[in-house]
């Protein structure tokens, strides 16, 4: 009789902890709602549910590389600018690329692959070539972050162009740009900022004492 009870308390026992188990795991899988206290320290450590994260498995916002308007090209002329009889060579971009990785504190490493050639123009000659190339991350009109990059392109003899190719990397934008923010690759240096006007000392206003000439004493005697 004693061995039956103590089979039959053992048997109770486990059907208790496979219960007690059952309830927390529904309690770990159920959502977590804002009033659920129990629940959302369980599985937050906190009374409330924090606020949701972006899922870092997602892929970074990366716009593609846009030219602005006269930078795709740059001409040299021998003679009238414009007259393509008097065109020296051209530098022009070709394929661009862009390739984005999230860092650890929320902010973008972008690195940009550029292409382009020098043609020979009519009056153009072989040898060597240098351009500058801008790459600039921008936020609305501001400029984040800017590089120059001069690239030397060798045209040989008996050939009209020559090819160059570069990689810039570790461009970085701030966490707070991560989703807004754009990628410009132009030939030429940055455009240099006008540098600000100086003020001029303010003139005093003429009184109307200053207005009125004083009469010569010599004269009025």
């Amino acid at each position: 009789m004693d061995k039956s009870r103590r089979a039959g308390g053992q048997r109770l026992g486990l059907l208790l902890a496979a219960a007690l188990a059952a309830s927390l795991v529904g309690a770990d899988k159920a959502p977590a709602e804002e009033g659920n206290i129990f629940t959302n320290m369980f599985k937050y450590g906190g009374t409330t549910v924090p606020p949701s994260q972006p899922d870092d498995s997602d892929p970074p916002y990366c716009p593609t590389v846009a030219v602005p308007e006269g930078g795709a090209a740059t001409q040299a002329y021998g003679g009238r600018s414009g007259d393509s009889a008097s065109l020296r060579h051209q530098v022009t971009l070709g394929r661009l690329a862009r390739e984005c990785a999230r860092l650890q504190d929320g902010s973008i490493s972008v690195k940009v692959g550029v292409e382009g050639h020098v043609l020979l123009g009519p009056l153009g000659k072989p040898g060597r070539f240098d351009a500058p190339v801008t790459i600039a991350i921008k936020a609305g009109d501001k400029t984040v972050t800017s590089r120059v990059h001069r690239v030397s392109v060798t045209v040989s003899p008996g050939e009209a162009q020559g090819l160059f190719s570069f990689v810039e990397d570790n461009l970085t934008v701030p966490a707070a740009l991560a989703r807004d923010y754009d990628i410009e690759v132009r030939l030429g240096a940055a455009p240099q900022r006008a540098a600000p006007r100086k003020r001029k000392p303010p003139v005093a206003a003429a009184t109307s004492e200053d207005r009125v000439a004083t009469p010569d004493k010599d004269a009025a005697e």
